[in-house]
């Protein structure tokens, strides 16, 4: 290592790096054969770093609460599709209950302050092949992050300059990897009302996303219960038709990315 011998000159200070969270799951497919679902969903939570601790700390509590009512154990996976198939373990608490649980992350969320939720949903009935869903709905989603942390719209602290980075629940990590690093050089942007495009690049997302398992993430698990009744919302199953829980995703409104969209009132960004 090299030290200057005047001990006065020094490296200029670096500029401290403050930066969003986007936690991010995924509901349906990105098939386009018969059989594949009709939607792709994508639900991501922003975080800041400066109430990262304090968020984590409402979750270990809030789990507490939920281990104590439902008997759910704190190392257990909150994971929406398997709380009704192939339960496992969890099948020692009631059906009915499990649903409730589902109810409780999604009023636990909408009782925060500092966090927001952005959604994406890609309609695939005007889709053909070689369409490419998985693109299409992550750009849409990483270009919302970006120009919400760019405008200075996320709640939480306010910084001279923020970024952003992505966890991701397991996904296609080459695809989104290549994906992300080609947005962050060129980023195409219709040009409103006049045609033609622009290029903005998302320099605001730093690092490659990031792939977590999300057994091992309280905050992931939160995202999973957010893209499943995404989902529900527009094609519900059976179950959760019969229950009234269609419209549970309507319980997050109070944290909802609202600025993704100009024209859908919750935020939704349709594809």
């Amino acid at each position: 290592m090299w030290f200057p011998k005047d001990p006065g000159v020094m490296r200029k200070p670096q500029r401290r790096l403050f930066v969003y969270m986007l936690y991010v799951d995924e509901s349906g497919d990105t098939g386009m054969i018969p059989g594949a679902s009709p939607i792709f969903a994508l639900s991501g939570l922003v975080l800041h770093e400066l109430v990262w601790h304090d968020f984590l700390a409402e979750i270990i509590a809030f789990r507490g609460f939920l281990r104590k009512q439902y008997g759910l154990k704190l190392r257990e996976e909150i994971h929406a599709g398997r709380f009704f198939h192939k339960a496992g373990e969890l099948a020692r608490i009631r059906k009915d209950l499990r649903l409730r649980i589902l109810r409780e992350v999604l009023d636990f969320q909408a009782r925060q302050s500092n966090i927001s939720i952005i959604n994406v949903v890609l309609k695939k009935q005007s889709k053909t092949p070689p369409y490419d869903v998985f693109d299409s709905a992550w750009m849409v989603l990483l270009q919302r992050f970006h120009n919400t942390i760019s405008h200075r719209n996320f709640p939480g602290p306010r910084n001279a300059q923020d970024y952003g980075i992505v966890v991701v629940d397991r996904t296609e990590e080459k695809k989104l990897r290549a994906l992300t690093r080609r947005l962050r050089r060129y980023n195409p942007v219709p040009h409103l009302g006049s045609g033609g495009y622009r290029s903005v690049p998302l320099m605001t997302i730093v690092e490659d996303p990031i792939h977590r398992d999300s057994l091992h993430s309280y905050i992931i698990q939160l995202a999973d219960v957010n893209a499943y009744f995404l989902y529900q919302k527009h094609h519900p199953n059976g179950y959760v038709r019969t229950k009234g829980a269609r419209n549970y995703f309507d319980r997050l409104d109070p944290v909802l990315c609202k600025r993704a969209s100009r024209t859908q009132p919750q935020g939704i960004v349709y594809v």
